[in-house]
């Protein structure tokens, strides 16, 4: 399983949620909306320091990451995180891996 970031999503993520070198962004599986992996669950993001990493990757200083319990959600599927330009919103995809 890989978390694979555009460069558009990345900056995102300088601007929008002021991340920097050092940071780590996780993302989580919550309760509530859907995806297209599991209804009644979609994927959340926070900017917190992990504590049972499973998944991790760090691109221009940031560090993204899925923990172990969350793990699940992503049912054998790499992530892909981009920008919808229109909105300024993030964009998940799925892949097999």
């Amino acid at each position: 399983m890989n978390i694979n970031l555009s460069d558009e999503a990345i900056e995102w993520f300088h601007k929008e949620m002021e991340a920097v070198t050092g940071d780590y962004i996780k993302f989580f599986a919550r309760y509530g909306g859907s995806s297209p992996l599991h209804e009644g669950f979609s994927l959340g993001i926070t900017k917190e320091q992990p504590d049972e990493m499973k998944v991790h990757v760090e691109k221009k200083g940031i560090h993204f990451y899925i923990e172990d319990r969350d793990f699940w959600y992503f049912d054998g599927h790499d992530l892909h995180v981009n920008v919808d330009s229109t909105a300024n919103e993030l964009i998940y995809s799925y892949e097999k891996a």
